[in-house]
């Protein structure tokens, strides 16, 4: 049997039973609250999807998948900013710039790619909001706009160049850096939750604690030391810096994310609850994991 239809399989059977699991544990269990953790398992069958689509079919589908993502994470980003009737034009500019990073991506310009939101976009969101707008508000809406490119666009856009930088290894390395992201974050998630005391931002996001973080490291390391020599052509020192890589930047990328949402939405209770479920909330770590792989990567090794 090919040995990534094998881990497909694999895959899929795993998903299966934490998915199982899952339902067993949130009836058995109906005093605690589970949300968080349905929703990333979604995501795991999410990125899944994605996976299959770039290990049994063309990568333009799972990229094409990718740019969606990414439209809808900023789309949230957005709804979350008071923004005035001025700033439209400057999120309509924001959207276009979407297409445009993706296409260097499927033409393999890494050097474009790596600057056209940190440099070119960056000097020229400004214009559409200068003519004819007005300065009131003009920091606020250009920086806040910016910020959500870089996070939600720049950040999230590394998990499409791995297929077209390596296409060997890129659908596995995606899948192992998805898996320990979304794995740190259910463990840090859960021993928060069973006995998580010292609260890291209380104001932001109670369900980040310091014995989660500590924990939800651990697990991290552990993971990455069993699943790296299937799907990671590294060896076992790489494979271990890449889980300690990945569980720290998963929280800073967590925590970044919770302050910045409390932050837009002050006295707007209602919707942040109701953001808790967004897109937002399932790729907020990967937001900094996935350049932090993609470089480390691309600096230690030839096959990038």
């Amino acid at each position: 049997m090919d040995s990534s239809l094998l881990t497909l399989i694999l895959i899929f059977t795993a998903l299966l039973a934490i998915q199982l699991i899952y339902v067993v544990i949130v009836k058995t269990q109906p005093n605690k609250d589970y949300a968080a953790i349905g929703l990333r398992i979604k995501t795991w069958w999410g990125m899944f999807f994605i996976f299959c689509l770039a290990t049994l079919f063309n990568p333009i589908v799972s990229l094409l998948s990718l740019m969606a993502l990414t439209f809808f994470a900023l789309k949230e980003y957005f709804s979350m900013i008071k923004s005035r009737k001025a700033d439209r034009r400057l999120f309509l500019w924001a959207y276009l710039a979407i297409p445009v990073q993706f296409y260097w991506i499927y033409i393999g310009w890494y050097g474009m790619f790596i600057v056209f939101i940190p440099i070119y976009v960056f000097l020229l969101l400004p214009l559409p909001r200068l003519i004819n707008k007005g300065t009131v508000g003009f920091l606020r809406s250009v920086s806040s706009t910016q910020w959500g490119l870089m996070l939600m666009v720049f950040g999230l856009s590394h998990l499409a160049y791995f297929q077209f930088a390596t296409p060997q290894y890129g659908a596995k390395l995606v899948l192992f850096l998805v898996v320990l992201t979304q794995l740190n974050d259910v463990a840090h998630y859960l021993a928060s939750l069973y006995f998580g005391k010292r609260k890291v931002v209380p104001t932001s996001n109670p369900h980040l604690t310091w014995e989660g973080f500590a924990f939800a490291f651990i697990v991290t390391i552990g993971a990455s030391y069993l699943i790296y020599p299937y799907l990671t052509p590294f060896d076992l020192k790489f494979g271990l810096i890449f889980g300690m890589l990945i569980s720290l930047s998963g929280f800073f990328g967590s925590l970044t994310i919770s302050v910045l949402k409390r932050d837009l939405l002050i006295g707007d209770d209602d919707k942040f609850d109701a953001l808790k479920k967004s897109y937002l909330s399932r790729v907020d770590s990967l937001t900094y994991t996935s350049p932090v792989f993609f470089h480390v990567i691309r600096y230690f090794f030839g096959f990038m």
